[in-house]
């Protein structure tokens, strides 16, 4: 659901609200007038920290983003690309449980938010286990740039019109993929606008490249955009605004 002001996140639920307990700073959304911050600068450390907690280095949860059969010849190819660029730590491969419960621990969901998780809980774009019928991507992450890359092949339950995917599920993943990315970027939780414009349908079983960046953050709002094209950027999907609601968050005691 799209928030309609800053004032209904306390209420309703959002792509981030499998967090943990809610615990909310008032000066976050109060402060009328903030400094602008200067990308790259105020959040180097609690980005690394961000990621730190976010890839943990042993884990025995499943990790979705890897390849598996179904992946088609070009999304292996764009896999192994942007890994090789992982290499240098200029880039990071995101793991992609099947819950935002597993992924973040230890922290609590800010604005008087209770959460209802079970164990049985899974985040919408990993709906299905079976390989290939639904949402197959993997996102990438530059933590000096604050943009990421998602490969997205859709799968045949994701279809709308007759061999195409459905526009809301471009629209799901686009939102995904602003919200680990703002996440990372310094403590951005809450979609609070989003903007799309389609511009080409994704043919079923195809590879699309969303671009997402970090633009601005600017009075305690987070403002991100996205490209979606084909990987050899002739055919453009959609283009894509956001605005996600940025919070302080605190350690579970």
């Amino acid at each position: 659901m799209m928030r309609r002001s800053l004032w209904l996140v306390p209420r309703f639920g959002s792509c981030k609200g499998l967090l943990g307990s809610p615990r909310l700073r008032p000066q976050s959304v109060l402060h009328r007038h903030p400094p602008r911050q200067v990308l790259g600068t105020s959040f180097s450390s609690s980005t690394d920290a961000l990621v730190a907690r976010f890839c943990p280095k042993t884990t025995d949860l499943k990790d979705y983003a890897l390849p598996n059969a179904s992946w088609s010849p070009d999304m292996m190819r764009l896999y192994e690309e942007f890994l090789e660029k992982t290499k240098d730590g200029e880039w990071i491969k995101l793991p992609s449980f099947k819950s935002n419960a597993d992924h973040i621990r230890g922290l609590k969901v800010p604005g008087g938010l209770t959460t209802t998780s079970k164990e049985d809980g899974r985040l919408f774009t990993r709906f299905l286990e079976k390989e290939g019928q639904g949402y197959e991507y993997v996102i990438f992450f530059n933590p000096a740039k604050k943009k990421s890359v998602c490969l997205f092949q859709p799968g045949p339950y994701l279809e709308g019109a007759p061999g195409f995917a459905h526009g809301g599920a471009l629209v799901a993943l686009v939102d995904e993929t602003f919200s680990k990315t703002a996440y990372l970027s310094g403590h951005g939780l809450f979609t609070i606008n989003l903007n799309i414009k389609f511009k080409n349908l994704i043919p079923v079983g195809s590879v699309a490249l969303l671009n997402v960046e970090l633009e601005k953050i600017e009075d305690h709002k987070m403002f991100l955009s996205c490209i979606a094209q084909s990987p050899d950027q002739q055919v453009l999907f959609a283009k894509v605004s956001g605005v996600f609601l940025q919070l302080e968050l605190e350690e579970e005691e």
